[in-house]
């Protein structure tokens, strides 16, 4: 049989392996996400450097005519220009409720639509939203290993 030191001693060396993988794990999600918070920074000055750059352009020619010289979509093009948006980095986490909000106002009905696994759920937003939509930028989702 094995004396409490001996068991003592085999629970902190089984202990150590996984000790060690969290440890590596905490640090590598820290380092991460102190790099994405420098990127998400360095985006949020490049915006802002977009929006005063188009607003001087736009003082000689017309986002139409900008794109053109630009290749780049009128629609990215007015997206940047438009003032007063606020940039991602200060965005808000959303509160849930109307209470919390103060927002007494319904948008309409609302749908709760099923689907079957494997099977995308069908759009709710209403026509208006998916046009705006359609207009911006895609979105890529990103393989995360």
């Amino acid at each position: 049989m094995a004396t409490a030191q001996e068991i003592e001693d085999r629970v902190e060396q089984a202990d150590a392996a996984r000790s060690a993988t969290r440890a590596a794990a905490a640090q590598q999600v820290s380092a991460l996400a102190e790099r994405r918070a420098a990127i998400a920074e360095q985006l949020a000055d490049i915006d802002d450097q977009l929006g005063d750059t188009l607003a001087t352009a736009s003082k000689v020619m017309s986002i139409t005519e900008l794109a053109t010289f630009t290749d780049i979509p009128a629609a990215d093009l007015t997206h940047w220009h438009t003032p007063g948006k606020p940039s991602r980095s200060k965005r808000k986490k959303p509160t849930t409720g109307t209470a919390a909000t103060g927002n007494t106002t319904s948008r309409g009905p609302s749908t709760t639509k099923t689907s079957t696994p494997g099977q995308e759920p069908a759009p709710t937003e209403p026509a208006a939203s998916r046009t705006a939509a359609a207009q911006a930028p895609a979105r890529v989702p990103a393989e995360v290993s």
